[in-house]
């Protein structure tokens, strides 16, 4: 199995990277990185997983990214639309370390966990953003440097819990990314904790250790949340009905649906759907 360390062609000559992703599906594992990243999406909706953070995602959000923060989006198929977005990328070091730059390096840091910004304040600064993947050289380094400024001033929320940049390796990355594709493919029947800890070479005992360690809370309470958070996007963007989404989101017994999606959103999902139809009406 070889590690999920995705290769960015940065070099002597170039040390920014931008450019617009376009295709059915976003395809890239969950995976980490030694530059920095800064991810808007423009279409489609799903699920992202950053560090150990699990949720839904939509268009419209713009995430940073420290190095090596494992991150990765997983969209539910839409032949109605593409998945769309503009993705920026830099080594580390790109900007001097000036007292002019504090506030840059402030947010850098904190970016650690990832970074979800306000999309209120940052729908201005959008057309920077767009215009990032057409720059070159020098035009390029001082748009992003300028970007970043703007949303150092912004109000953000921190995703994942727990930091990665300093403790992912290489072979824990390769075994978490075939487990989040894993459920990716499978959440929507019943999966069993002998055939994941047979999937990374692992005892059910040591799987379940590794899991919580790098997680944050064990497998099956992960997966319940991997599942809801595809039921809420099928109660937003289907017409099906709440018994046929617990049943495609792979559960057999629809009371521990409810159960599970109360936990999770603190309702039950028809008086989720109903709030938020009543709401963006």
């Amino acid at each position: 199995m070889k590690p999920i360390l995705e290769p960015i062609l940065l070099g002597q000559n170039k040390s920014i990277l931008g450019f617009q992703y376009e295709a059915p599906n976003f395809e890239t594992p969950w995976h980490f990185h030694p530059q920095h990243e800064l991810t808007y999406i423009v279409e489609s909706v799903g699920t992202k997983l950053i560090g150990d953070f699990v949720g839904s995602y939509e268009p419209g959000e713009l995430v940073l990214l420290r190095s090596n923060l494992p991150h990765c989006w997983k969209n539910i198929p839409n032949s109605s639309s593409f998945s769309k977005s503009i993705v920026i990328q830099w080594n580390k070091g790109v900007f001097p370390k000036v007292p002019e730059l504090e506030l840059i390096f402030n947010l850098l840091r904190k970016a650690d966990k990832g970074l979800l910004f306000d999309k209120d304040q940052t729908k201005e600064l959008l057309p920077l953003l767009q215009q990032l993947p057409k720059l070159k050289k020098h035009e390029l380094y001082v748009q992003l440097l300028q970007l970043l400024t703007k949303l150092s001033t912004c109000s953000y929320k921190t995703i994942s819990e727990a930091s990665f940049t300093d403790n992912l390796t290489t072979k824990f990355g390769s075994r978490m990314s075939a487990i989040h594709d894993f459920i990716s493919k499978n959440f929507n029947r019943k999966i069993y904790l002998k055939e994941m800890a047979e999937l990374v070479n692992m005892s059910e005992q040591s799987f379940s250790r590794f899991f919580t360690k790098m997680m944050r809370r064990p497998f099956f309470t992960y997966l319940n949340e991997y599942r809801i958070n595809m039921a809420v996007r099928m109660l937003l963007d289907t017409d099906k009905s709440v018994s046929q989404i617990g049943f495609d989101c792979g559960y057999e017994s629809l009371p521990f649906f409810h159960k599970q999606f109360n936990k999770f959103k603190g309702c039950t999902p028809l008086t989720f759907q109903k709030n938020f139809k009543s709401i963006s009406i």
